[in-house]
């Protein structure tokens, strides 16, 4: 390999900005002899009579010792003026203490709320008209009725009254045999509470009965706490 040092096409003339041409490297190379008793390749891929020699030209811009970097000067650091940091800060701290004086809102439960629709006082079915029989009947059964609730209403307040002053005047005869005995009958029973009390069904329960899984969606809303 030979390298011979030459000009450009324009004879190492300057351009237009006052610039040496570039200098161009010739670079000449030459096969390897070939073995011996065997003829060189020609151009055509036969057999030649001689060596073949190859031109190139590169530019000595063109020669790097070391790859090109592709990097970015770093970027400045933003100025933060401090008082608007700690203004920033301030508002920051503010609002947290509002948040944690305000009261917390509660879920609204949608089983306890009424329809709007439901709240409408328009009548939907149109009132009819009774003859007067039927007035004069219905009227006379709610008379009965009221005068048998109040009938009702009294027989149980003196049942209720009896009770309690059969109870007084049995715990008197207590505390004059027993001092000890009468602060015993008169402590809180603590077994009374919790109450539970199974009441009569419309149907009775049938034994061994096991009811089916049902199938549900869930449409139960999600509420978040804004901030």
């Amino acid at each position: 390999l030979r390298l011979r040092e030459g000009r450009g096409r324009g004879g190492g003339e300057t351009r237009a900005g006052g610039s040496p041409e570039p200098t161009w490297l010739c670079l000449r190379t030459a096969p390897l002899p070939p073995p011996r008793g065997s003829l060189p390749l020609g151009p055509f891929g036969g057999r030649g009579l001689g060596p073949v020699r190859e031109n190139h030209q590169l530019s000595v811009l063109g020669l790097r010792a070391a790859l090109p970097v592709r990097g970015e000067p770093l970027k400045k650091k933003k100025k933060v003026d401090p008082r608007k940091e700690q203004a920033a800060k301030e508002r920051l701290k503010k609002r947290i203490k509002k948040l944690e004086k305000a009261t917390q809102e509660l879920i609204p439960i949608e089983d306890f709320v009424t329809p709007v629709k439901c709240l409408a006082e328009e009548r939907q079915r149109p009132q009819l008209e009774l003859p007067p029989e039927d007035s004069e009947r219905r009227i006379f059964l709610m008379q009965k009725w009221a005068f048998y609730k109040q009938q009702e209403q009294e027989a149980e307040r003196g049942k209720i009254a009896s009770m309690l002053e059969a109870q007084q005047e049995a715990l008197r005869e207590l505390r004059l045999e027993s001092e000890q005995l009468y602060q015993a009958a008169a402590r809180r029973d603590e077994g009374l509470f919790p109450f539970e009390k199974e009441g009569p069904s419309y149907t009775p329960a049938t034994p061994g009965y096991q009811a089916p899984e049902g199938k549900y969606n869930d449409v139960t809303k999600v509420y978040v706490q804004k901030r």
